[in-house]
Parts: structure tokens; C-alpha cells; sequence
């Protein structure tokens, strides 16, 4: 048996490391690696690779979206998402644009390969805590209605919104830009129809 596996990954340091893992291990091979989603798009249909490993934050269209895009004309790949990107949301969404499995990049090289083999196998593969987080997600019934209105990422905000923290802080705690942490913020207000930080707060948890 020899897995063709491809790479959708931006940053070349991290690709090449990944090919060598996979091309120095027996019953794998990687012959393609894409450096966006757009070649990717392009290039993939044609391959008939068995697992595609996917970054989700590319240039241009983003990892979750192009596999939205390739799994329907490339019914018997298998898309891994590996990526930085830990939050419930990107999970959910990941898995539902078609990824079969959901691996960060701290993933040890050996259980990567094992990652591999188990999606091939008809598996799921996950790092563990985001198995974990997925679990917790299911358990966790929101306990005020307004938060029911938000999503999982701006709850991780309001919430830390409500501890004190500054914008930039939040952006470092979350691994976001600052801006996209402001774009997030002035959606919380227009959902709860609020105008500043001490409204939403005291809307959000009744105080």
C-alpha cells in the first residue's frame, strides 16, 4: 500500500517539513504541494490523492472553503485540516464543509502519519483536545438566552470582554488580528443591540 497524500500549506517551511516526513516514511508518498487554495482548486480534481492535508488560513480563499469546494469533485479523497486554528467554530465549520478529520500543527510527526492512515481507514482523526472541546460543546447549554444569539468565537470575546481585557489582548489570547477582533466586537453589538462594551456586558449576563 503507498497513500498519495497532497499539502495545502502557505508557509514553505512548514510543507517541505511535511514532505519529508511523508516521503521518508514507508507506504506513503507526497508528490503535490500547494502553496494556496487556488492551485490547489485547480490542480487536485486531477490527482486522485488519497487525504489531502488542508492549513485553513491561506492567502485568498481559505482552506475550509476550498475544501467545500474540491469535496464534491473529489468524492474519494479524505480532507485533514491541519492548522493553528482551535476554536469550536472552525472546527464545525471545517468538518462540515467536507473534512473527515481535524489535526493542529503541535501534532507529533508519528501521529501524524498515524492520522493519515486512520482517515484512509475510514477513521476520523483529531488532536485530543479538540476531540474534547467538540464534547464540551455538546454538553454546554448556554445559560442566558442573549448569548444564545451569539456565536462561539464572539462569546470567547464578550467573555473576555467582561474580564477587562483590551482589544489587542484579546486578539494575542485568541491568535487574532486585532482588527478581525474589532469586526467580531461590532457584530456583538448590532446582535444585542447594544452600543458599548458595559451595555453588552450587562445585557449579555443579566447585570
Amino acid at each position: 500500500m503507498n497513500l498519495k497524500i497532497g499539502i495545502v500549506e502557505d508557509e514553505q517551511q512548514i510543507s517541505d517539513g511535511i514532505r519529508m516526513l511523508i516521503n521518508g516514511s514507508e507506504g506513503f508518498s507526497c508528490e503535490h504541494a500547494f502553496l494556496n487554495a487556488e492551485l490547489a482548486l485547480a490542480e487536485i480534481p486531477r490527482l486522485d490523492l488519497d487525504v489531502v492535508l488542508m492549513d485553513i488560513h491561506l492567502p485568498g480563499m481559505s482552506g475550509i472553503d476550498c475544501v467545500g469546494a474540491l469535496k464534491p469533485l473529489c468524492p474519494n479523497t479524505q480532507f485533514v485540516m491541519f492548522t493553528s486554528y482551535e476554536d469550536t467554530e472552525s472546527v464545525f465549520k471545517a468538518l462540515k464543509s467536507g473534512a473527515t478529520g481535524y489535526l493542529t500543527k503541535t501534532t507529533q510527526p508519528s501521529k501524524l502519519l498515524d492520522a493519515l492512515l486512520d482517515v484512509h481507514k475510514g477513521g476520523s482523526p483529531m488532536s485530543s483536545h479538540i476531540a474534547r472541546k467538540i464534547v464540551a460543546s455538546f454538553q454546554t447549554v448556554p445559560e442566558k438566552p442573549e448569548l444564545q444569539k451569539l456565536s462561539n468565537r464572539e462569546n470567547e470575546i464578550l467573555e473576555l470582554l467582561s474580564k477587562g481585557l483590551r482589544y489587542k489582548e484579546i486578539a494575542d489570547t485568541l491568535f487574532l488580528s486585532t482588527e478581525t477582533v474589532r469586526t467580531h466586537i461590532r457584530n456583538i453589538y448590532e446582535k444585542l443591540q447594544v452600543n458599548s462594551r458595559t451595555e453588552a456586558i450587562n445585557k449579555a449576563y443579566n447585570r
